[in-house]
């Protein structure tokens, strides 16, 4: 059987499986309830969260000749079906990073005058708008205000502000969320059970950190860490794949900090280091750290808190032992040394003077309250 990456195994074909993106997708399904579809769509966002295929799932919707109650479409229709094996001819999509002359805009809308042979409307969706060039463009703006009754187009950019003012005015807007940890944790769960593979929450939990908001991205290192490990992912294979500082490393700093133990923090630092890790990933590293703290230390922002259960009880603890000024001066002392890690000589020296600093901060403290 022909292998196919998750990415592509689970991609959404109904509104109700798109995961993270609830006030678009209600949003759209109500336009099709109300019959008030509009002749042009811009979806914003960052790469990996459903940009294209809420277009794509949209236009098979609006096309589907026997549309569910709940305003789905039935993927039994002979329009779902054709768009379903990619045959349909009522859809038809364009990357405008490699298709961005005047030409490709000139044949699109040559296109466009060509009703649709099933169903009621021809899609145009346009990847990566903001690549056309500047007579592309120019050349798009008087189909695209004045389309026939059966084109409608979706742009997708991951750069809004690169659209020109004159498209952002003929086109309703949509801006996709970025997908938060707790999301995509519990997509890759579902994906897991799927495909009967046994994987610790943690460990998803790295997973859809490392993603960066993108659902695309999570699925894609999650079938990476499938090829390292088999059917049983643990967070200590994870971090392994991934190269990721093990959350253990922050704690026992944190430890040596508040007990000005600078000669423990100096060896451990000297372990990540024998371990491949370099200063500025490091750094970085603990900046987020004290971060996290800083967000545990008040009931209200403890939400912002991306990890799973384990681990943000460790940091719970860990926050009640940090007062408010010991973070604000690791955050200032950690963020300039990241600031200023890449124009620095000795780079190892450079990061453990700010090892120092951090061992140094209760002391300073003691010296300005007497």
């Amino acid at each position: 059987m022909e292998y196919i990456v998750s990415a592509r195994k689970y991609r959404p074909s109904t509104f109700s499986s798109v995961e993270g993106q609830d006030n678009i997708t209600v949003t759209l399904k109500n336009a099709i309830k109300n019959k008030q579809l509009a002749h042009a769509y811009l979806f914003c966002g960052p790469r990996g969260v459903g940009k294209t295929t809420c277009a794509r799932i949209f236009a098979k919707t609006i096309n589907c000749l026997n549309i569910t109650p709940d305003f789905e479409a039935c993927n039994e229709c002979e329009s779902c079906k054709s768009f379903n094996e990619n045959r349909s001819y009522n859809i038809h999509e364009l990357d405008a990073a490699s298709n961005n002359s005047v030409d490709d805009i000139r044949l699109l809308i040559d296109k466009v005058r060509i009703p649709p042979q099933i169903g009621k409307y021809s899609v145009y969706i346009i990847d990566e708008v903001h690549m056309l060039s500047q007579a592309a463009f120019n050349a798009f703006l008087k189909t695209l205000e004045e389309p026939p009754k059966h084109a409608i187009f979706i742009l997708a950019t991951t750069e809004k502000h690169k659209i020109l003012p004159t498209i952002l005015s003929r086109c309703q807007t949509f801006d996709f969320n970025r997908i938060t940890v707790e999301v995509a944790v519990e997509h890759l769960k579902y994906v897991a059970k799927k495909e009967g593979i046994e994987a610790e929450e943690e460990a998803l939990n790295v997973i859809a950190t490392k993603a960066d908001g993108a659902m695309r991205d999570a699925l894609s290192i999650f079938d990476q860490i499938v090829a390292f490990t088999g059917k049983n992912i643990t967070y200590q294979q994870v971090i392994d794949n991934l190269n990721v500082l093990d959350y253990d490393y922050y704690f026992r700093l944190v430890e040596a900090f508040l007990k000005e133990d600078l000669i423990s923090s100096l060896l451990i630092y000297n372990d990540i280091l024998n371990h491949g890790f370099d200063g500025s990933h490091f750094i970085n590293g603990l900046a987020s750290h004290f971060r996290d703290l800083m967000m545990c230390r008040d009931s209200q922002t403890v939400g912002l808190l991306e990890v799973g259960a384990s681990i943000k009880q460790r940091y719970l603890e860990q926050a009640k032992l940090c007062d408010n000024d010991f973070l604000y001066e690791a955050l200032r002392i950690t963020t300039e040394c990241d600031l200023n890690y890449r124009t620095a000589r000795n780079k190892r020296l450079h990061v453990e003077f700010a090892i120092m600093s951090l061992s140094r901060i209760p002391t300073e403290k003691k010296k300005l309250l007497n």
